[in-house]
């Protein structure tokens, strides 16, 4: 197995030290193009490093658009994913186990505004009742992918964009209140049925 790197190409208008979204895994950067020969064939890899979870990921440069492989999104995108997060959460009154398969599909989509859906969803103020351990995982996820993004695109720090985050959730009609009082009950029974 052969590997050549290319440290200034561009592919597919992917180029190197370029922060990209890709889908399940959130934001990380291109470090290279390199071409493996793999199996008799040669082929042009992006390597994509996700420096948080360190983990490095080889793309095909062919395959990039196919699974979902996107640049981060304009400002504007991410203005409206902070007007998102200061709506009222759609909380659908189906079993949790439903739920939280569509959750997890948005959170896999890389679509920030989809991502950003789920964070709203699932978000509980310190009035509310406290979340189960399945929702707050989701939850966690959904948010670590949009602070990264944001954090990127705005050229922020982390903690810098959970700020923008929290202050737009602050912001929900909702959660001066804590009044989601008529669905805790079914979320409840709803996680026994999926027991």
């Amino acid at each position: 197995m052969t590997t050549a790197k290319k440290t200034t190409a561009a592919r597919q208008g992917f180029k190197t030290g370029e922060a990209i979204v890709y889908p399940a895994h959130g934001v990380g950067r291109i470090t290279a193009i390199e071409e493996q020969e793999i199996a008799g064939y040669k082929l042009e890899l992006f390597v994509v490093s996700f420096e948080k979870d360190k983990m490095v990921l080889r793309v095909p440069t062919a395959k990039a658009n196919s699974v979902g492989m996107r640049k981060l999104a304009e400002p504007e995108l991410v203005k409206k994913a902070l007007d998102v997060l200061t709506g009222r959460a759609r909380v659908k009154r189906t079993m949790w186990s439903r739920r939280a398969q569509e959750y997890e599909a948005k959170i896999n989509s890389g679509d920030l505004i989809a991502v950003t859906e789920v964070v709203r969803d699932l978000y509980r103020s310190d009035a509310q009742p406290e979340q189960s351990y399945s929702e707050r995982q989701l939850y966690e996820a959904a948010l670590d992918r949009v602070v990264r993004e944001i954090a990127a695109v705005n050229r922020i720090t982390d903690t810098e964009s959970l700020k923008l985050i929290e202050q737009s959730l602050a912001k929900s009609p909702r959660r001066a209140k804590g009044a989601e009082a008529e669905g805790d009950g079914e979320d409840i029974q709803d996680e026994a049925e999926a027991a």
